[in-house]
């Protein structure tokens, strides 16, 4: 295997952080991971056990002399965000990843990583295979569809699990301790197809917003970033009421938990409207770029001739559709008003998709108050019934609420002062993690957060920074050797 990894230290870390590579792992395709995961039990002799939902949990005794320390789970998820560039051919499902090093960052090409939650996998891997490591018991949980439905941990069963410590690996800020994250659902809006022969006399263009940053619909919704789909859906709503644009072919966005970075889009307009047409595209492309040239210097909006299509979507679905993008909500919804600089509630418009005979747009919600996530999916809802849709909701996952006087917490804020020389952040995240639904399994779990710094995340711009890598790992087996007895 090439690994461009190994001149990187800890050698183990980045040793499996580049098989993980290796390995594909989407959302809801995780049999070849959950394999890879299962034989490397099997190798160091460890007990392995693979539940009925597909999570696979490892088991490794205590370190001689720490028999009476407190047993503690190591807790990852095995799926990635199979996100890329509209240029690359690459099949998530059989194609690996990867690596490569660009200065203090390892990335890919064209694709997302997979440091998340990779690197999380790694580390529990590198401290299951070590005899160098002082640890009391571990359980090494790897959870399966944690980026699109959180289907391992809504899965777990209540008797799995031995462990009362709980250190989740999936947070992306190195120095940032988290005790908290949002609770989180999906609204959908489904348009039946409607289509009718194009009039006469029209000539067709491809409309293309390209080069957004994207990002996590989390992490990232308070950044300013823009979003493909309400990009695209202001510019053909003022094509269609000012040059009576008809929509033959609509696709913006790719995940729910994802911040929007691509739109396309084909319409037809009169033969004598094509030229202010492209004048009006060029002016608000010029728009564009004065609105978001700080957070999008690399936006790219494109409007070229093509074929004429045979359809086009009748008057009526086009005006509903158009005018359901158009006014649903994207972005920050509230802040908090306890926790300072902190997103309290926001909603992320991830795509819209014509396929078959159905056009589906696709919004998640976030919230660390349960009322208020149910509030703004049912305005959504509410929304999406005017527009005429059919409208369906996910049940969702509940937040993690804050306990600012754990156990695990002291001591992993006491190791890093030890090991860094000054005090880590203690926040609550706007991303979910899965701390939420497993501590709700098992009440009473002692949880904490923390990874090294991920830019990017599901997006092709995902990085994981080496320094801080190499501080995450010296604080988990730092932390390690400080679990106190029973």
């Amino acid at each position: 295997m090439d690994n461009p990894l190994h001149v990187l230290k800890p050698y183990r870390l980045w040793h499996y952080f580049a098989e993980i590579c290796e390995v594909p792992r989407p959302s809801k395709k995780e049999e070849k991971i959950a394999k890879y995961l299962v034989d490397f039990a099997v190798r160091y002799n460890l007990e392995v056990i693979l539940d009925e939902t597909g999570n696979v949990l490892i088991r490794k005794p205590a370190s001689p002399g720490y028999e009476k320390r407190k047993a503690v789970i190591l807790q990852s998820h095995m799926d990635m965000v199979g996100e890329k560039n509209s240029d690359s051919n690459h099949n998530f499902a059989k194609d690996p990843i990867r690596p490569r090093i660009e200065g203090d960052w390892v990335k890919a090409t064209g694709t997302t990583l997979g440091a998340d939650c990779g690197i999380g996998i790694a580390a529990s891997l590198a401290v299951l295979e070590a005899n160098d490591i002082p640890h009391p018991p571990l359980e090494a949980l790897f959870t399966m569809d944690e980026e699109t439905g959180l289907t391992g941990a809504f899965g777990l069963k209540h008797d799995l699990l031995q462990g009362k410590i709980l250190i989740n690996l999936d947070s992306e800020d190195e120095g940032q301790l988290f005790i908290g994250c949002a609770g989180g659902k999906d609204t959908m809006a489904t348009f039946l197809m409607e289509t009718e022969p194009i009039p006469s006399n029209q000539v067709a263009f491809d409309i293309s917003i390209t080069g957004l940053v994207g990002g996590h619909s989390g992490d990232d919704i308070n950044k300013g970033r823009g979003n493909a789909v309400k990009i695209l859906g202001r510019f053909l709503w003022n094509a269609s009421n000012e040059f009576d644009a008809h929509i033959s072919s609509l696709d913006a966005g790719n995940l729910r938990n994802a911040l929007a970075r691509e739109g396309f889009a084909q319409v037809v307009i009169p033969e004598g409207s094509a030229d202010a047409f492209q004048t009006y595209a060029q002016v608000y492309h010029s728009d564009l770029v004065r609105e978001l040239h700080i957070t999008e210097p690399d936006l790219r909006f494109a409007v070229v001739n093509s074929e004429l299509p045979p359809t086009v979507l009748t008057a009526g679905l086009q005006e509903r559709l158009l005018n359901a993008i158009y006014a649903c909500p994207h972005g920050v919804i509230a802040m908090s008003r306890e926790i300072k600089n902190f997103v309290e509630t926001s909603t992320n418009l991830a795509s819209v998709k014509m396929k078959n005979d159905k056009i589906v747009i696709t919004t998640s919600q976030r919230s660390s108050v349960e009322s208020s996530k149910k509030d703004v999916g049912d305005m959504l809802a509410s929304l999406f019934h005017l527009a005429g849709a059919q409208v369906e909701q996910t049940a969702g996952y509940p937040g993690w609420n804050p306990n600012p006087d754990s156990e695990i917490l002291r001591l992993t804020v006491a190791s890093y002062r030890e090991l860094f020389g000054k005090d880590p952040e203690v926040l609550a995240i706007h991303a979910g993690l899965e701390c939420g639904l497993i501590g709700a399994i098992y009440p009473g779990m002692d949880m904490v957060s923390f990874g090294p710094t991920i830019k990017g995340a599901h997006s092709p711009d995902e990085r994981l920074n080496i320094p801080t890598t190499v501080k995450f790992w010296d604080l988990l087996v730092d932390v390690l050797k400080e679990i106190p007895t029973k």
